[in-house]
């Protein structure tokens, strides 16, 4: 786990202003920075980003957070890339809870990463003024129907023939980090002794694989004639993993946003072709089998994902393995379906056959998981018979099992037993499945917190705020909490002690970004901080002082009321109510002090 105090030296050291403006064009506005919002489709700018508070919100979808939660958010990337990712362009080293690398060590490792992104960058550049000199490639594009404009945005280019091309971009030919990086592969004899260096792309039009942030991390380089491989892939590298990449997602992102859902092919040319014919949502694996990180990546970016599969045998297999990709990630609020084009189509030949609208309308009715699941479990089986039905039970047992409780596993359940003349709670006992939904009673609703009101939201607002003044909060002021009652009384004695944790130096997106286990508790009144202008903090000091301090006027006057009904002596409550009237006598001297000093 990331220390907090990490999170929060590392938004106090960034700058959301940099951090959002490398994906959505932003003006100055005032004290803020103002753009279109990049997660709704709107035509003048609701999408404010505040430098003071380092902290962006939306006044049309109400999305809003830090530098770090604009990266999960726009990115798709997991909470620990958002961060790593802004530690590296700071120069900050992520600190791990398991990590026993030394510091220097650590360094190096870094200084490799940036030394492979470096060379993978010159590649790429390299390539692309490679094409614009290779006739035969260019031949080879528009023959495919693609323009230069589509090729520039995909930052297509050509690895000409020959077998040490890149010497001229690398002077530095033998250096280590091109076989890292799986620019070039060296030859070995058979005891093991370097032979010779060759560059691994050779006479192949290339296509850039970049990540979340927009870097080249592998390339995909296709033949133009006969020969095989048909496309090359760049290896397994620090920098690339073919099981988590996704080909064209960050040129895909917006266009996924506009058009509500993600097409998931299995090739670079049906990316690119795709976005050439009007589909720029179109994503691509990458020569591999669909995983769960794929999935999780896709299901970040939209709630509607289709899988355009090929036709044939190897992309019905494909689809399989999709699907088992797909079942532990399968809720009610999302939507997984799959395409299947005829057997001798791919998307890109199928849509230059019957135009935009045909592959508009396969879209369309792809068919749905649930469809598809049952489809495979029963297979080739015949359900007439009671070796039939029991063999689709048997195949559709572990698609089951791996997802989670739900309403749409439920509805597969019910289709499973009318298939297969059997009942749901036949098929949750049978296949054991966790919390069976058919047979589970309905939960108590939970019982909501009431939002903070008078002096308690006062407290509340003036701690998100600033939350450096809860560092003039001590012991006596957390008591005087149990005023609100049990529930409130924990909630703000918890936001309090994650403010003061934060030190003198904690900001609003610090404190913002460690509440975020709170689920929906402040999220509201983080939207209000967030759209009304920046507070002074003085002014915002003045009020909690004199909030809390009415609040402890408050819990005395109580506390008098029970002396006065109380069984003690008289003496016992005479005792206590000198001590009592001292402490409000004190908050008096207090009060007028302050005043007297305005």
């Amino acid at each position: 786990m990331i220390p907090q105090s990490f999170i929060s030296d590392l938004l106090n050291r960034v700058d959301i202003v940099d951090v959002v403006g490398r994906y959505v064009q932003l003006k100055k506005g005032g004290a803020n920075f103002q753009g279109l919002c990049p997660f709704h489709n709107e035509k003048s700018p609701s999408f404010t980003v505040s430098p003071t508070k380092q902290f962006y919100h939306c006044f049309g979808c109400q999305a809003h957070g830090t530098a770090i939660g604009f990266l999960i958010e726009y990115s798709g990337m997991g909470f620990v890339d958002a961060v790593k990712d802004l530690a590296q362009s700071v120069g900050m080293i992520v600190p791990e809870a398991d990590d026993k690398i030394p510091p220097a060590q650590r360094a190096q490792i870094q200084a490799q990463s940036l030394a492979l992104s470096e060379a993978m960058s010159l590649s790429a550049d390299f390539y692309k003024a490679q094409l614009r000199k290779a006739p035969n490639a260019i031949g080879y594009l528009k023959g495919r129907g693609l323009t230069g404009e589509i090729a520039a945005r995909f930052a297509l280019g050509y690895a000409p023939e020959g077998w040490d091309n890149l010497r001229a971009v690398f002077p530095q030919y033998d250096a280590p980090a091109l076989v890292e990086a799986g620019l070039v592969i060296d030859k070995v004899d058979e005891e093991g002794r370097h032979i010779k260096r060759y560059d691994r792309f050779r006479e192949r039009v290339m296509f850039p694989i970049r990540n979340a942030k927009g870097q080249v991390i592998a390339f995909g380089g296709r033949i133009m004639d006969q020969g095989e491989p048909k496309y090359l892939n760049s290896p397994e590298t620090p920098l690339f993993s073919k099981g988590s990449e996704l080909y064209g997602l960050f040129e895909a992102r917006q266009a996924i946003r506009d058009a509500g859902y993600v097409l998931v092919t299995e090739g670079y040319m049906d990316v690119v072709a795709l976005a050439q014919m009007g589909f720029p949502q179109a994503v691509a694996t990458l020569g591999t089998a669909c995983t769960t990180v794929h999935v999780q990546k896709l299901l970040r970016q939209t709630d509607n994902v289709i899988f355009s599969f090929d036709g044939d045998k190897a992309g019905r297999r494909a689809a399989r393995r999709a699907l088992e990709a797909c079942l532990p990630h399968v809720a009610d609020d999302k939507t997984i379906k799959f395409l299947f084009l005829p057997a001798e189509h791919d998307p890109d030949s199928y849509i230059r056959e019957f135009g935009t609208e045909g592959f508009e309308q396969q879209v369309h009715e792809a068919m749905p998981l649930s469809q598809f699941l049952l489809r495979e479990a029963a297979g080739e089986h015949d359900l007439d018979e009671p070796e039939g039905r029991a063999r689709a039970q048997f195949d559709a047992k572990p698609m089951l099992q791996a997802m989670a409780p739900s309403a749409l596993r439920l509805q597969i359940v019910r289709g499973l037993a009318s298939m297969t003349q059997s009942t749901p709670g036949e098929i949750e006992a049978l296949f054991e499945l966790s919390k069976p939904v058919a047979a589970s009673r309905k939960a108590p609703p939970r019982s909501k917190r009431q939002e903070p009101v008078g002096l308690e939201r006062k407290i509340v607002r003036a701690v998100v705020t600033h939350p450096a003044l809860a560092l003039q909060l001590d012991e006596s002021a957390l008591q005087a909490f149990h005023q609100f009652g049990p529930e409130q009384c924990e909630h703000l004695v918890h936001l309090v002690q994650t403010a003061q944790a934060l030190g003198e130096g904690a900001t609003f997106a610090a404190l913002v970004q460690g509440l975020k286990d709170q689920g929906a508790d402040y999220d509201a009144l983080i939207s209000e901080i967030a759209e009304a202008p920046e507070q002074d903090i003085d002014a915002e000091a003045a009020v909690l002082k004199a909030t809390v301090r009415q609040l402890k006027k408050d819990a005395l006057n109580a506390e008098l009321n029970e002396i006065f009904a109380s069984a003690l002596s008289t003496e016992e409550k005479a005792i206590r109510y000198r001590e009592n009237m001292a402490k409000q006598d004190m908050l008096s001297r207090e009060e007028q002090s302050e005043l007297a000093n305005r």
